[in-house]
């Protein structure tokens, strides 16, 4: 395997890729006794149209969760109680442009790589089985729609976006979920879980060499593409609609405020324009900011207020969001502190502090495994080294995070979503 030292961050990185396309990365941390292990395809709740040895297809809505659940069902094994058995936590995620599943163990760790590559590889979905899931999955979208927190964020992305699958939730409907079938499940896995389309990224006191050898194994050598996303037309900056409010039991009202921003380019490119994005949410609403400051001491925002960047396949977002009795007052502070820091600029000890603190959250982040997992593979998904943020951060300019808020946070771009309590 390949190593490469940096030293400004004195992190290693093994990397190699397998004559089947699959990436595998280890990042090496000597004495420790923790070690986990991600397997990452790049295929989201967001991917539902594709093209595949010549042919096209769109799949139903909430099949990439599906799959998910249903990969850790073998013929007659108990795959969480073999992790188990073993010593080892088990786990695994959907989001809307990746499926991750994971494992943490201290002891019996190449035993439980090899077990996390088989049955993530192991396509099996008897139709008993698909139905049965339907009814815990019908389940889990009934909770979602009782939870606020869900739905101020997905009825905002609903009246934001005229074509991305943003729109739609992760886990799908529960009409489009009972279209899903053992032959839709076995052709998205064919189309999205070959090697080339996955990283395998490893961190602990773990032998490279090792892991390369297990994934080798258990994978093969054959090289099989995997499908071609197709994805909606690119999306107008404008927002369809402005503002969305649903009644709820909740206390009080709970809102999420979005700015729509073009998606960055894939390469380099992708992190320089997650830096500035990150940066521009801690200039405009940061704990740190004056107007976070003062919309607390207004009592517009408690201590549930944050927001950051969200970027993915496609789209990208900066938001905020909290409990208010009066979000439509916060949106308007936000919108005039951007033009305010655009006329006037940032005071440059301010802007130096600020990226000094968001160059010491990411420096900190490298100390979490999973971060340190789903960064790296992120990275190869975009075609960038997350390494690389130092040389990344110290090229950002108080002129490029100006031009960035004069773009971005404007009336045209900004939607809302508000959950009020119920009325009695």
């Amino acid at each position: 395997m390949k190593k490469t030292y940096y030293e400004r961050l004195d992190e290693t990185l093994y990397s190699a890729r397998l004559d089947c396309g699959l990436q595998v990365l280890v990042i090496p941390k000597k004495g420790f006794t923790r070690k986990k292990a991600y397997f990452i395809t790049d295929f989201g709740a967001i991917h539902t149209h594709f093209e595949l040895e010549g042919k096209e297809y769109t799949v139903p809505a909430g099949i990439a969760h599906f799959l998910e659940h249903k990969l850790f069902e073998l013929p007659g094994r108990d795959v969480t109680a073999e992790f188990a058995a073993m010593g080892a936590a088990v786990n695994a995620f959907t989001s809307y442009d990746m499926t991750a599943y994971y494992f943490s163990c201290t002891e019996n760790f190449y035993e439980s790589l090899q077990l996390l590559l088989e049955f993530v590889s192991t396509p099996y979905f008897p139709a008993e089985s698909v139905e049965r899931e339907m009814g815990i999955i019908d389940q889990e979208i009934g909770m979602n729609e009782d939870s606020p927190d869900t739905r101020v964020f997905e009825n905002l992305m609903q009246i934001m976006y005229r074509h991305h699958n943003i729109r739609v939730p992760i886990l799908g409907t529960k009409q489009t979920i009972r279209e899903i079938t053992p032959e839709l499940l076995t052709l998205c896995h064919r189309a999205f879980y070959a090697p080339s389309n996955m990283v395998l990224c490893v961190v602990g006191d773990v032998e490279e060499n090792e892991v390369a050898r297990i994934a080798r194994q258990v994978l093969g050598d054959e090289m099989r593409p995997a499908a071609k996303k197709l994805m909606p037309p690119d999306e107008e900056m404008s927002c369809p609609q402005k503002r969305t409010e649903q009644a709820m039991e909740v206390a009080m009202p709970n809102f999420q405020l979005a700015f729509k921003c073009e998606p960055p380019a894939r390469g380099e490119a992708a992190l320089r324009a997650e830096i500035i994005y990150d940066l521009a949410a801690e200039a405009l609403f940061g704990e740190s900011s004056p107007l976070y400051q003062k919309l607390y001491e207004q009592g517009l925002i408690d201590s549930s207020f944050g927001g950051g960047a969200e970027i993915l396949d496609g789209c990208c977002i900066l938001t905020c969001g909290g409990d208010s009795e009066d979000a439509e007052a916060v949106k308007d502070a936000i919108l005039e502190q951007a033009r305010k820091l655009v006329a006037e600029g940032l005071d440059p000890e301010y802007f130096q502090r600020m990226k000094r603190s968001a160059y010491g959250r990411r420096v900190r982040d490298l100390d979490s495994f999973d971060s340190l997992c789903l960064r790296r593979a992120i990275g190869c998904f975009y075609g960038d080294d997350y390494y690389g943020f130092p040389e990344k951060f110290a090229g950002i300019t108080q002129a490029d995070l100006l031009e960035f808020l004069d773009r971005a946070v404007t009336e045209e771009r900004c939607c809302l979503s508000v959950i009020t309590p119920i009325q009695k």
